[in-house]
């Protein structure tokens, strides 16, 4: 056991370093234009993303054709928010630098584009812009840091003031308008040529107020302008001018790593801890695990085999339940379809953590990580009508009814949740609103592709042979002892989620933050490592709780088994309550509390399926093993 700890440990090693697949160098000359792209405004208070021309903000000539891409966004784009425009900012060559120049012509500020400024800058939302598909950064000089975009501006409290509300709606809103862009580019060879290749996209913005004459000119943007020395711009002035400068820098770092900064692992020891921490619940089960199987239930088989009819007249215990133990649960169908979907899930959570971990899902494929879950859980279709087919054919029950709803139930579920929160967000105007055509791609994958597949599945798994159980199950059920309140239902379910949910919630806390605070998660390999250990403690801490059930005489051990680990998702969901209230987002919003609410409740209940069908499927392993090793009539 200990050389198996320490291979973890070595592997969970080589899961700090980060390794994705950079994909195809962009080779630029000196002189050659650059595209700027601009994506949605985002803000970790609200969740609601907006496109950049939702503002007034400097728009090319011939908008709104003039800024649509000939690329439109992916599947896992669109549905991530994303829509990502041309920009303003058009005079970017290749190491050509420049102190100041206008975008486009100076914005005269209306009452409505002064209110749209100030509550986008109160909500504090970010402007994100995109280079050689790199995402724009503020660096943090002092940590070495990166923060992905920038923000629209900030409020300026007079700080001789106490800070209440009279000041706060005193406050004056200064704007960016000046954003001084720092390119860094790597010089290297390739077919022969010197060629040149960015690795760094640097933004320091500013609150700049240039001088405009009346002519619309602004005469404070030259060569000899220095931003530091002006007062800001703020949302009360008429009108405002935004510039920008270029400043290009050659560095050493080579293009392969230039996501590095943006994936550095900052917390590797909070990542060590939950790895350790993860490890220690595993060894506490497995040893558990090994007692029962080693000495409890060796000791149990073999005094069950004993010739000895008298003395077995008086035995209690679990062979006292073999011509019930195998007895179809209730709502059969019903178990089927989540173990059916259940197997699906697990499959796409392995398919797509495989793949990460090799690299394939580089962040600079933006939405690949989203397109590869939905497309994995699609195809994988067909491993969960083969899964669900052959427990009904086990229970003598088939039904292509248990197959519709296999294809259907719990995607459908999914599906009817994310078209409300939909319609919510269509209602706030949000860039996140998915459009109709997607809602149409949505459709196809799941009925012209995901459904047949299941189909497919359940025709292979009933003509598979049936499963075969050790024992037979007699017509008259057995009465079941009354319990103690320990050995109940609720008790038992709500106990055996605890340890599954405290395998992960360390590394459950690095992925909500990602979620929520519009951060990068690329620790595939961490994670996982806490995938497999979360198998394993689901596996073994439902085979323990459902073995003192049977001992206890109780056979009704179909549903419980799929519940006693499941219930880790209701754990789930409750830490995302506490999430919400000590997290630093401030949501306020009805729509962006249904939002989180709405998503949370939706992986909860993943997570429920997908924990439970582990200890569902190694529980129904353990059992129809033990009795196989003993002799019944």
């Amino acid at each position: 056991m200990l050389k198996e700890v320490f291979f973890l440990l070595c592997w969970s090693r080589l899961a700090l370093a980060i390794f994705y697949i950079p994909g195809t160098a962009r080779d630029y000359q000196d002189g050659e234009y650059v595209a700027v792209d601009v994506n949605v405004l985002t803000s970790i208070n609200t969740h609601l993303p907006y496109e950049y021309y939702h503002l007034p903000f400097p728009r090319p000539e011939g908008y709104p054709k003039s800024v649509l891409k000939q690329d439109s966004e992916n599947l896992g784009e669109i549905l991530m928010g994303d829509r990502i425009r041309k920009s303003p900012y058009k005079d970017v060559q290749m190491a050509v630098p420049f102190n100041c120049k206008v975008v486009e012509k100076p914005v005269k500020l209306d009452p409505q584009g002064r209110a749209l400024f100030e509550n986008f800058i109160k909500e504090e939302y970010v402007v994100h812009l995109i280079l050689d598909s790199l995402p724009v950064s503020m660096q943090n000089l002092e940590t070495n840091t990166f923060s992905i975009g920038f923000p629209i501006g900030a409020r300026e409290v007079n700080p001789r003031e106490k800070p209440d509300q009279k000041s706060e709606e005193k406050a004056q809103f200064a704007l960016y308008n000046h954003l001084a862009f720092t390119i860094k580019f790597h010089k290297t060879t390739s077919m022969g040529k010197e060629v040149k290749r960015i690795v760094a996209f640097i933004v320091k913005p500013m609150s700049v107020k240039h001088v405009i004459d009346r002519n619309g000119n602004v005469e404070s943007c030259n060569e000899k302008f220095d931003p530091t020395k002006t007062s800001p711009v703020h949302t009360e002035d008429d009108v405002v001018a935004f510039t920008y400068s270029v400043t290009w820098e050659q560095s050493s770092d080579q293009w392969a790593t230039r996501w590095d900064p943006y994936l550095n692992v900052s917390d590797s020891e909070i990542h060590w801890f939950s790895i350790l921490n993860s490890l220690l619940i595993v060894l506490f089960l497995t040893g558990m695990v090994a007692v029962i199987m080693m000495r409890t239930l060796r000791k149990d088989i073999m005094r069950y085999n004993m010739e000895d009819t008298d003395d077995m007249a008086e035995e209690t215990g679990w062979k006292m339940v073999h011509t019930d133990v195998f007895r179809p649960p209730s709502h059969c169908s019903l178990l089927a379809t989540y173990a059916g979907t259940g197997v699906q899930l697990i499959g796409m959570s392995m398919t797509v953590l495989g793949f990460a971990c090799l690299g394939f899902l580089s962040p600079a494929n933006r939405g690949a990580l989203f397109t590869a879950v939905l497309l994995c859980f699609v195809f994988l279709g067909v491993y969960g009508g083969d899964t669900s087919a052959r427990l009904m054919k086990m229970w003598n029950c088939p039904s292509w009814k248990t197959t519709m709803m296999t294809a259907t139930l719990i995607p459908g579920e999914i599906f009817v949740l994310f078209f409300i929160i939909n319609l919510f967000v269509w209602w706030q105007k949000s860039a996140a609103a998915v459009p109709f055509g997607t809602f149409v791609a949505l459709f196809a994958l799941w009925f012209c592709i995901s459904t047949p597949l299941v189909f497919l599945g359940s025709v292979l798994g009933y003509k598979t042979k049936a499963i075969e159980l050790p024992v037979r199950t007699c017509q008259l059920c057995r009465h079941i002892p009354a319990q103690p309140w320990y050995m109940q239902a609720p008790f038992t379910i709500m106990m055996g989620g605890i340890l599954p949910f405290g395998a992960v919630f360390i590394e459950l806390f690095f992925i909500l933050t990602s979620i929520w605070l519009n951060r990068y998660y690329y620790v595939f390999g961490f994670l996982l490592i806490v995938f497999l250990i979360l198998i394993v403690t689901c596996a073994e801490i439902t085979i323990v709780m459902i073995y003192f059930q049977l001992c206890s005489e109780d056979y009704n051990w179909w549903w419980r088994s799929f519940l006693t680990s499941g219930s880790s998702g209701l754990y789930l969901f409750l830490y995302s309550i506490f999430y919400f209230f000590t997290s630093s987002f401030k949501m306020k919003k009805f729509v962006s509390v249904l939002l989180f609410f709405g998503y949370m409740g939706a992986i909860s209940y993943i997570f429920l399926v997908m924990t439970g069908t582990i200890g569902f499927i190694a529980c129904f392993l353990f059992i129809r093993k033990i009795y196989s090793s003993i002799k019944v009539d």
